[in-house]
C-alpha cells in the first residue's frame, strides 16, 4: 500500500464534492458560530488557568452532535466514523493528524447541554410524532408506581438499576389502517400497536415549512393540551392555525380567539351519528395545508431514524430538539438549493 500524499487527499475530496457531499454544504450555508455565545455557557469550559488538556471547541463538539443526529449514530459509532470518514473531517475542520474527541466526550458534552437545558435555545439561535425508547420490563406494581410519579422500592437500594430505568417514557397505543387480506377483504377493525416511549409535538409555518415551536412528552400524553402550553408561534405572520381533530376542544377554541389566532382545525364526527358532507369537505380542504406537518415528521424518520437511545425525558427531549435543528437545516439547505436554481 503506497503512503498517501497531501494532493491525494485533495483529490478525494474533490470527489466527494462532486458526489454532493450533504456537511459540505450545510458548512457553506449555516453560520454555527452563531451557536457559539449558548454552546459557551452551556458547556462553562474552565479557562485553562489551572493547566490540563485544553477542551474540544464547543463548535466543534456542537457539530459533532449534528453528523450524530443526522446519521442516528450512537457515541461509539459516532467516534469511529469521524476517525473514518474524510467528509465528516472536512465538516469539522480536522485534519489526518488532529485529535479527535472520543465517545466519552461526545457523551458528556450531550449530557452538559442536557443538564444545562440548552436545546430551546440553539433551537431559536437558527430561526405529534412518536419516537421509539427503548422498551423497560416493569412488574405491574412497578408500573402503578410510575404512573403516581413514585420510585418503586425495589428501585431505591440499587442505583445501577435505576439508571437504567426510564420513569418519564410511557406505553400508548399506536392505530393503523389493517392490509387488505390476500382474498381481497378489508377487516373489520384497525390495528391497535402498544409503543413505549416518547412524543414530539412540532408546528410549522406553512409556506417555508420550518420547524417553529416544538415540545416533548411521553408517548401517552394528549395532543390537544400541547397546543396551548407555546406550540403556536406568535410571532409568526399567519394567523391560521391547521391541527387535526385530536387538537378540537372548547378550550382550544376558546385560547386560540383570545390569543388571536383562526382555527381552521379538523371538526369531529357527530356521536353516532354519520359526518355531514359540507364537514368531509371542510375537513378535507383543511387536510390539505395540515398534512404537510405530516411530511416533517416522515423526513425525520427517513433521515435519523427518530430513535432515542437515552433514558429520561430530558435527554430525550435533548435528542429530539437536536433532531429538529438538524431538520430545519436540511430544510434551510433545500430552500437555498431551489432558489439558485429558479
Amino acid at each position: 500500500m503506497k503512503q498517501t500524499g497531501f494532493f491525494d487527499v485533495e483529490e478525494r475530496l474533490a470527489r466527494l464534492s462532486g458526489l454532493g457531499d450533504q456537511l459540505e454544504a450545510f458548512s457553506r450555508t449555516v453560520d454555527f458560530e452563531v451557536f457559539r455565545p449558548d454552546l459557551e455557557k452551556a458547556l462553562a469550559y474552565s479557562d485553562g488557568s489551572k493547566g490540563g488538556r485544553p477542551p474540544f471547541d464547543p463548535v466543534l463538539m456542537f457539530k459533532i452532535l449534528v453528523i450524530q443526529t443526522l446519521n442516528n449514530l450512537s457515541d461509539e459509532r459516532t467516534e469511529y466514523l469521524i476517525n473514518d470518514r474524510l467528509s465528516f473531517m472536512r465538516f469539522l475542520g480536522l485534519g489526518l493528524s488532529d485529535r479527535v474527541p472520543d465517545a466519552k466526550t461526545v457523551w458528556l458534552c450531550q449530557k452538559r447541554l442536557t443538564q444545562a437545558g440548552a436545546i430551546d435555545g440553539l433551537f431559536n439561535r437558527f430561526d405529534a410524532t412518536l419516537v421509539a425508547a427503548p422498551k423497560q420490563r416493569n412488574t405491574n406494581a412497578e408500573k402503578a408506581d410510575l404512573r403516581e410519579g413514585r420510585i418503586p422500592e425495589d428501585w431505591q437500594d440499587k442505583p445501577a438499576k435505576l439508571s437504567h430505568k426510564d420513569r418519564h417514557a410511557r406505553w400508548t397505543l399506536k392505530f393503523t389502517k389493517t392490509k387488505r387480506q390476500d382474498d381481497g377483504t378489508m377487516p373489520s377493525s384497525d390495528l391497535a400497536i402498544p409503543f413505549f416511549g416518547y412524543k414530539s409535538h412540532v408546528s410549522i409555518d406553512r409556506k417555508y415549512r420550518f420547524i417553529r415551536k416544538w415540545k416533548t412528552t411521553h408517548a401517552a400524553a394528549s395532543d390537544g393540551a400541547r397546543l396551548r402550553e407555546g406550540l403556536l408561534d406568535k410571532t409568526n405572520t399567519a394567523s391560521s392555525v391547521w391541527a387535526d381533530t385530536a387538537y378540537r376542544s372548547k378550550a382550544n377554541e376558546d385560547f386560540m380567539e383570545k390569543q388571536g389566532f383562526v382555527s381552521k382545525v379538523h371538526r369531529k364526527k357527530p356521536h353516532l351519528k354519520p359526518m355531514p358532507r359540507h364537514i368531509q369537505k371542510s375537513n378535507a380542504g383543511k387536510s390539505i395545508i395540515r398534512s404537510r406537518v405530516e411530511h416533517v415528521f416522515a423526513d425525520q424518520k427517513s433521515q435519523t431514524g427518530l430513535f432515542v437511545r437515552t433514558v429520561g425525558i430530558s435527554r430525550a427531549t435533548m435528542r429530539i430538539g437536536l433532531a429538529n435543528i438538524v431538520y430545519n437545516m436540511r430544510r434551510f439547505l433545500f430552500l437555498e438549493r431551489l432558489n439558485a436554481s429558479a
